[in-house]
């Protein structure tokens, strides 16, 4: 027991290290991924050729080539064309473009999926584009969208563990490292726990956000919080 425990001692800072390492990897991607999901799956919905087109051309190729091809040519690449990237921005910028080019096509499907009336309502009440999308769209294409967004977001973080083909010591590089030290079953056991953790809390967010979604739109009852304001507001005890 004693031995374990010396063990633990041992790997909790690495380990600290490496989450640390990886959480700014996932929360970076996640926040450039969600801005170019949003960008580019409006772009490729748009009703004129010249905005669709580029827009389409980005998420084919972002989604046709290797996350780790991708990853290597903004750390190995771009510094030969007199742009130095560290490990943490390329590491960011990679997977913020690969799971944006999937997010893309997320947002565009789900706000695709907005009953055809909700548009044609819109234009003839004479709204403007950007009013029509702002009030009426987003909002019911925002909770299609999240189940998909909270799949692909559990799919980035355990993406970020090519961080250590660019020499950043996330998780997956400490595990491997301590794994000579600790052994296999507890360096790689402390591995699973931490990322299931992770995602399962980054999960439970976008859950919430889900639900909060739905029950603005009526489309789940509302919180007792939410009930018993609504029995205040209308004087019911």
């Amino acid at each position: 027991m004693d031995g374990l425990l010396d063990q633990l001692s041992l790997a909790a800072p690495r380990f600290l290290d490496g989450l640390v390492i990886t959480l700014q990897l996932g929360l970076g991607g996640a926040v450039l991924a969600f801005v170019i999901s949003v960008v580019l799956g409006l772009l490729t919905l748009s009703e004129h050729l010249w905005l669709r087109a580029p827009g389409r051309v980005v998420v084919e190729f972002f989604r046709g080539t290797s996350l780790v091809v991708q990853l290597f040519f903004f750390f190995f690449v771009f510094p030969q064309l007199g742009l130095d990237l560290e490990p943490i921005p390329a590491g960011i910028l990679a997977l913020g473009l690969n799971y944006g080019a999937y997010g893309a096509e997320v947002v565009r499907g789900s706000l695709a999926a907005v009953p055809k009336a909700q548009w044609e309502a819109t234009v003839a009440l004479s709204m403007n584009p950007v009013h029509r999308m702002v009030r009426i769209i987003w909002p019911q294409g925002w909770a299609l969208m999240l189940p998909g967004l909270n799949n692909l977001l559990v799919m980035l973080v355990k993406g970020t563990a090519l961080a250590s083909f660019i020499f950043l010591h996330d998780i997956t590089f400490v595990a491997d490292d301590l794994r000579r030290t600790i052994g296999k079953l507890l360096a790689f056991g402390i591995a699973f726990a931490l990322y299931y953790a992770l995602n399962q809390l980054l999960s439970s967010g976008m859950r919430i956000l889900e639900r909060h979604a739905q029950r603005k739109l009526g489309l789940k009852p509302p919180s007792g919080k939410q009930a018993k304001r609504a029995a205040a507001l209308a004087g019911v005890n």
